[in-house]
């Protein structure tokens, strides 16, 4: 009797220590004896054998994976800190586990190493003006490489540039030129429309004096709204009155 009691409790034990949570965003991968179990182990309650078979628990989630900022140089011989970041999940338990030892600290130093080799061929404009398309280079790589892990790389951002000094202050001085630049190229050009309209307005009033005395009047008039102003007026004003009306004659 106590025999069997002796073995029911063994075996309640056994299933009790044999009993495993597999979370929502986990998969469980089994070992017997060191020997990999085809059997994906399901979210849930689960159940192995005690003390032959071993199971690691494998996350699935997007892991972000901060690239700490290095000196890199570019193409042009420019020295930058570029800082990164990456983001990666486990597609397949199984190799992430049985290809590589530390997924995380391997896909960090294939992530530092690819943007140092990414942006080290790449000019500084293009580095600064051209980031979607490094990030997608960047990418493009450590998917690549990264596809036997049974991992993939879903996005990678350069988030941090940094540029030395005397190069910060040189953008600023060729930014501040360029805008002078833009300044004096529309002041040439309103200069040059406003001396087109001045030569058509000199036309105007080479075939037809008269408009000359009219606008003399029409000065006067502007002139004259000041209450304040006292205006003199000249011999050829009179002359100036007297083709007014005489236009205004021949007109009627």
């Amino acid at each position: 009797m106590e025999a069997t009691i002796l073995i029911i409790v063994v075996i309640i034990l056994l299933l009790l220590f044999g009993l495993r949570i597999v979370n929502q965003y986990q998969r469980g991968v089994v070992f017997r004896l060191g020997k990999l179990c085809n059997t994906i182990k399901q979210p849930g309650l689960v159940w192995i054998i005690p003390f032959i078979d071993r199971m690691d628990k494998v996350s699935l989630r997007i892991i972000t994976l901060p690239v700490d900022s290095q000196k890199i140089i570019t193409k042009d011989n420019v020295s930058i800190d570029v800082a990164a970041v990456a983001y990666y999940q486990v597609k397949d338990a199984v190799k992430s586990i049985i290809a590589i030892e530390n997924v995380r600290s391997a896909i960090y130093q294939i992530a530092q190493t690819t943007v140092r080799n990414v942006v080290g061929q790449s000019s500084l404009d293009d580095v600064l003006s051209q980031t979607s398309k490094i990030n997608e280079a960047i990418k493009a790589i450590l998917d690549k490489t990264t596809e036997n892990w049974g991992l993939y790389v879903s996005a990678v951002e350069l988030k941090d540039i940094q540029l030395p000094e005397s190069m910060q202050s040189a953008m600023a001085a060729e930014a501040q030129a360029e805008r002078e630049k833009r300044a004096k190229i529309i002041a040439a050009e309103g200069e040059a429309l406003s001396a087109a309209k001045l030569g058509e307005a000199a036309d105007v009033i080479a075939k037809h004096p008269i408009a000359l005395q009219l606008r003399n009047l029409q000065v006067l008039t502007e002139v004259a709204s000041d209450k304040n102003s006292t205006i003199v007026f000249p011999n050829q004003f009179l002359d100036t009155i007297k083709s007014v009306k005489d236009f205004m004659t021949k007109e009627s």
